[in-house]
């Protein structure tokens, strides 16, 4: 008796509880994300705090920085609002570099976080739905199967699914940590370089009391590099499917 209470007290919770602590504890962090700070993270909380933002950065530049790159990860990791509103932030209180460095590496880490969380909580049930799932998450999904690298970039230059589904997807897939992080960290640079010298001009935005203008990157010089980025990852892809070769 004595061995089977001590056995009892030492048993593990159950697999179908632990599996999915991962994904119970991020839908309810980002539900009360939502509740609670989607009126909070705006642009005009920003400009109302600046003088105080600077000040703490001006005081301890290390330590802010430290914090503002964990701030962006934990956003991105329990898919918070205000992803835009910090990558802003990013450039308006660091300037362009390190800005672009800071807002990257958060974004990355954050991805990273979801990534690991998801891959932990996941079963081969869930992985069997996804196959089964049609439209566009299905497509990206054939496309990851067969070409892992390409179709990873391709998912951080054209936002063709939401953020937080780009980190979810490669998850199902068993793609390796390190081709994540890479794919992450290299694809989303161009949009976080536009927005990241959008925050650096804030300065005379603020001063005029007007918004700043996010249809920029809808411009031909935006566009145009964007455009030519992905055909470059299209390639591979194009590649394979003409020699019908082996997984690039």
């Amino acid at each position: 008796m004595s061995v089977s209470l001590f056995q009892s007290a030492d048993k593990p919770l159950p697999t179908s509880i632990s599996r999915h602590l991962p994904w119970i504890t991020i839908a309810v962090v980002a539900v009360l994300g939502v509740v609670l700070l989607r009126d909070q993270v705006t642009f005009a909380a920003l400009a109302e705090n600046r003088d105080w933002l600077n000040g703490m950065r001006d005081a301890n530049y290390p330590a802010f920085a430290f914090g503002f790159v964990a701030i962006y990860a934990l956003a991105v990791a329990f898919s918070l609002p205000g992803g835009l509103i910090i990558t802003l932030a990013g450039g308006y209180l660091f300037g362009l570099f390190p800005g672009v460095l800071f807002n990257i590496t958060g974004a990355t880490i954050g991805a990273a976080a979801l990534f690991l969380a998801v891959r932990a909580g996941m079963s081969d049930g869930l992985t069997r739905r996804l196959d089964a799932y049609g439209g566009r998450v299905a497509r990206i999904k054939a496309g990851l199967d067969q070409n892992q690298w390409s179709m990873l970039f391709l998912i951080r230059l054209v936002p063709v699914v939401p953020f937080f589904v780009a980190n979810l997807i490669p998850a199902f897939l068993n793609v390796p940590l390190p081709r994540f992080v890479v794919s992450t960290f290299i694809g989303i640079l161009p949009g976080a370089f536009v927005f990241t010298s959008l925050g650096s001009g804030l300065g005379d935005v603020f001063a005029s009391g007007a918004e700043p203008d996010l249809g920029v990157i809808f411009t031909a010089p935006v566009l145009v590099p964007l455009i030519g980025l992905c055909i470059l990852a299209l390639i591979p892809v194009i590649v394979r499917a003409k020699r019908g070769g082996a997984r690039i």
